[in-house]
């Protein structure tokens, strides 16, 4: 098992996902109890499949159709480790279809669908959730996405996670214009096990063609504000989205079972 910092050039930055190359799956079960046990917002489990790699991801209490750190974890991994002989990896996820991992000297950049997200009503989960009510809310297929007007709302933000643990989404992405940034971001996931994550390169697939949109640019700069911090940069090309940022490893070890 490798643990990887994604979307940081340095360890203790960025998002910590674990993984996990194997030869062949291992149970369900067997793959959530490790993630559980990792205890980290994500673990991937790859299996090699003709020039590609099969991919999965689990939370510590679920499977999750989509990861983006973890996706660039697994990736730095395949790089680094298994000699990969090109510069792209080709995944294949059972929920999302085909991705890919493209590196350019010290930068990965993910290659996932974009997310189409509607204007709705906020369930009354949010309105318990957030004292402060967003702009605006939307949908999109796994997430619900808060508009703020400042980056200031965005760092002071106390959401109630208990609350929030309730909601039928994946997740909730509140958002607001960058101070040095085009946009910033915090994602809050407690219903499937991650209070809050430190950089989700998924919900940029949410993030990237709203601000795309609103800001009249297909290249944008991004910030997630967690303690930890992320740094990416994200491109809209036709209906996928381009995820760019760096990784680095922090352990290698071995798992007894």
């Amino acid at each position: 098992m490798y643990q990887i910092d994604a979307f940081s050039g340095a360890v203790f930055g960025g998002n910590p996902a674990a993984v996990c190359v194997l030869e062949a799956w291992l149970s369900d079960q067997l793959m959530q109890n490790i993630a559980a046990e990792n205890n980290l917002s994500e673990t991937a489990f790859t299996v090699k499949r003709g020039a590609g790699y099969e991919i999965r991801w689990f939370t510590p209490t679920t499977e999750e159709a989509l990861c983006g750190h973890a996706t660039l974890a697994a990736a730095h991994v395949i790089f680094v480790y298994f000699e990969h002989p090109t510069d792209t990896i080709s995944f294949y996820s059972r929920y999302s279809g085909n991705l890919s991992v493209t590196k350019n000297k010290d930068f990965l950049t993910l290659d996932f669908p974009q997310d189409i997200i509607t204007e709705v009503e906020p369930p009354m989960e949010i309105v318990d959730a957030f004292e402060e009510a967003p702009i605006q809310i939307y949908k999109g297929r796994m997430d619900y996405l808060l508009l703020y007007n400042t980056q200031d709302d965005i760092e002071q933000s106390k959401p109630n996670l208990h609350v929030l643990k309730e909601l039928k989404a994946r997740g909730v992405i509140i958002t607001a214009p960058g101070k040095e940034v085009d946009f910033v971001s915090r994602f809050f996931a407690p219903g499937s096990g991650v209070e809050e994550d430190p950089v989700t390169g998924s919900a940029h697939t949410t993030l990237t063609p709203f601000w795309s949109k609103k800001l009249g640019k297909t290249r944008l700069s991004a910030q997630q504000l967690s303690q930890r911090k992320g740094e990416l940069t994200c491109e809209i090309i036709g209906e996928r989205v381009k995820i760019t940022g760096k990784a680095v490893t922090y352990l290698i070890g071995d798992i007894y079972i």
